[in-house]
């Protein structure tokens, strides 16, 4: 059964602590989560609610998988933290195991996403400096409008969101903005000082976005004629999400660096990484760059685990077949409040239209069935439940969608 939200007590009191404690950077909805399993989770009044986020895509494998919480539970049985002034003996593994799943050579772990792509802007300029012979402080890096790839004072330079960037400059130079899904807009903007195009396969943030077919092969093709790194952000679309491997495999592409985040973690750890191939990560010289967590034993045992998971249960074929269900029924739905539903594997987005309530309010509607997604992108609902979901847990939010559309 799915609950009926209301504020309990127990709510009222947390949130009241937040309200009173904690900066105001976000306005989640009004739930207070105790425990979870699986698709699902309970809060602190015991009501159940269907989890349709997953975190923004972190907990790919939903909540407190049996594997990774093994996985967890051993290692913090050995040890935890050595930084990298020592080795242990899960890195070693760790990058092997994630080279061979990205096709690629190297591997260089961070923690968060948005570190993972400062890890890949700092990669793509030093291989500009010291491979492509650009002058040097004059490397460009090609970005796209609408994105997000996090919040640091770099990566909100190159958004064109202006609530991302009012009050934080000044900003960094060296990224202009070519359109998202126009390869011509990229192609006018190369010149000789630029040494990376960094992309997002679908964008997430920016409103469940798909770009037109052909896009990033054609973008993939301009990067081979100007030496220039293809960087794919697939920290929110990789690891299954769109039911591929990686969100690009659906164009047969390949970057010169993934950057990867989110589910690499397991829905315990923040784990971030880049992959590439030695011709790119050779760059890097000890004391270059680097993170007395990133690489840590548990983040790795966990992100093994996460994997082994992934590659074991055929999750991204899972993620392919509940998808399409998914968008399928929401498709079904007649309702003159819907303006597009798009997206690819359990990565969807459900545009209402721009002349009612945004889609927070739906989102909070929904959460009154006992549903939980998000909103993006002001009129976008975003589901994105577990890889691990079953089809009758789909069914449900399918007919809570239904219930608050019509």
């Amino acid at each position: 059964m799915l609950a009926t939200h209301s504020a309990g007590p127990n709510t009222a009191r947390h949130l009241d602590l937040v309200d009173r404690y904690s900066a105001r950077n976000y306005s989640p909805l009004p739930v207070v989560i105790r425990d979870a399993e699986g698709c699902w989770v309970t809060d602190v009044d015991g009501k159940r609610y269907l989890d349709c986020l997953s975190a923004y895509s972190a907990l790919n494998f939903g909540h407190r998988h049996p594997k990774i919480m093994k996985a967890i539970a051993e290692q913090c049985g050995r040890v935890t933290l050595t930084s990298r002034a020592f080795q242990n003996d899960q890195f070693g593994p760790f990058c092997q195991e994630l080279a061979t799943f990205s096709g690629k050579e190297k591997v260089l772990p961070m923690n968060s996403g948005a570190e993972g792509v400062e890890t890949a802007l700092k990669t793509a300029r030093k291989w500009g400096y010291e491979i492509k012979g650009v002058d040097p402080d004059q490397a460009e890096i090609v970005c796209l409008t609408n994105n997000f790839h996090g919040r640091t004072i770099t990566i909100v330079s190159f958004s064109d969101d202006p609530q991302f960037r009012r009050g934080f400059g000044p900003f960094t130079p060296g990224f202009p903005l070519a359109e998202y899904g126009r390869a011509e807009s990229f192609e006018r903007l190369i010149n000789k000082n630029t040494v990376g195009f960094l992309v997002e396969p679908i964008q997430g943030e920016g409103g469940i976005v798909v770009p037109p077919a052909g896009y990033l092969k054609r973008c993939r093709e301009l990067c081979d004629k100007h030496r220039v790194l293809f960087i794919a952000d697939e920290i929110q679309t990789g690891l299954g999400r769109t039911g591929r491997t990686f969100c690009i495999d659906h164009e047969g592409v390949k970057p010169d660096i993934y950057i990867m985040g989110k589910a690499l973690g397991g829905g315990v750890m923040p784990v971030s990484a880049i992959a590439a191939d030695e011709e790119v990560m050779g760059v890097f010289h000890p004391g270059d760059h680097g993170s007395t967590f990133g690489g840590n034993p548990l983040s790795c045992a966990v992100a093994r685990a996460a994997i082994r998971t992934l590659v074991e249960e055929k999750l991204a074929d899972r993620a392919a077949e509940m998808g399409n269900h998914l968008l399928t029924g929401l498709k079904r739905i007649a309702s003159p409040k819907v303006r597009d539903v798009r997206g690819k594997g359990l990565l969807i987005g459900v545009e209402v239209q721009h002349d009612g309530p945004d889609a927070h309010h739906f989102c909070e509607m929904l959460a009154e069935r006992g549903v939980l997604c998000k909103q993006t992108a002001t009129y976008v609902i975003r589901l994105a439940p577990p890889l691990t979901i079953e089809k009758k847990d789909l069914d449900l939010a399918l007919n809570a969608m239904s219930d608050v559309l019509k």
